[in-house]
């Protein structure tokens, strides 16, 4: 099992397009994926469940991963997490 803890920058945090994103990603991996924040975890593979979180601009989030891919998956999170989702930071 690996984990990651990151700030989520993006204006809008993981709501929307790119909560989306975040649970396609998730999904293209056979690992068991869970995104938490404070003291509650979903099942990162699930739009609803994500959007629940409530995770705005500057919240940490806990991303943990068990399975075959879990190291991949962790990093391509990440990427997405830190590369602001691939969209302009609109401050």
């Amino acid at each position: 099992m690996q984990s990651i803890e990151l700030i989520v920058r993006h204006k809008v945090g993981l709501h929307a397009r790119p909560a989306a994103m975040f649970v396609e990603t998730a999904k293209s991996f056979s690992s068991k994926i869970s995104v938490s924040k404070n003291s509650r975890t979903v099942d990162a593979k699930s739009i609803l469940a994500v959007l629940t979180l409530g995770v705005g601009q500057g919240d940490t989030i806990r991303i943990t991963a068990e399975g075959p891919d879990e190291t991949e998956a962790i990093q391509k999170l990440q990427n997405l997490i830190e590369s602001n989702f691939g969209m302009p930071d609109e401050q």
